[in-house]
Formats: structure tokens, sequence, C-alpha cells
């Protein structure tokens, strides 16, 4: 059953322009180790690092209290990519009987992230 759902749209540009100001320390606030050597393995980071700052945002728009950067990132299972979870998060989303789904896209400007949360229980 269809629990949320979030969207969010990020201008790639602000990515870039957050990266020039603060450089490192915006990466390791927002990014886990994994996402940023995803990222970074491309000739151009930055719109892999938008669509998973949307992917984050996306989520937060999904759940009912505040969370950190950290809580949830980004990976791929083969060329899908899925959202995973702090182990405090994710005993949450266990325990609420939820899945969470994820989709991403980014074209010249934006990136763009889908989030859609599940309920496993039957009603």
């Amino acid at each position: 059953m269809l629990e949320a759902i979030g969207t969010d749209l990020v201008e790639i540009a602000r990515i870039k322009r957050a990266l020039e100001r603060y450089g490192e320390r915006f990466m390791r606030r927002v990014y886990t180790e994994r996402e940023r050597t995803y990222a970074l393995d491309h000739q151009d980071p930055i719109p892999a690092l938008a669509a998973r700052f949307a992917a984050k945002e996306a989520f937060q728009k999904c759940w009912p209290e505040p969370l950190s950067f950290q809580d949830v990132w980004v990976e791929l299972m083969g060329r899908r990519p899925v959202l995973r979870f702090s182990e405090r998060l994710r005993s949450r989303m266990e325990g609420a009987g939820l899945r969470a789904h994820l989709s991403l896209s980014h074209e010249r400007g934006y990136a763009l992230a889908v989030v859609v949360l599940e309920s496993l229980e039957a009603e």
C-alpha cells in the first residue's frame, strides 16, 4: 500500500556553487564516502551529486521527522539506484513495515528524485 511520495528537483549549478564555496566540508556533511567515490569516478561528478542530494531531500519529504544527510544515501543494485539507511532509520523503517523505492534522473541543468514509501503490512 502506498504510504507517501516525495519528489525533489535540484538545479545542478546549485550543487556546483556549494562545492566551490564549501568544498570538502560540504561533501563530507552531505554525502557518504560511497556516494562521494561513485560521483568522483565520473568525468563530471556534479550531476551524480545533485541526483543524490535530490534523493535525500525527496525521502525527507516522506519521513515525519527531521533527518541528517548521513541517515539516507543512494547506492546502486546493478544499474538501479536504491536508498540505504542508517541503522537507526533502517530499524524504524522495518518496525513500521515500510519499503522505499527510488527513481533518479538528470538532464542538462536539473536532477530529479522521486521516492515512494510502500507499506508492507496488509490492511
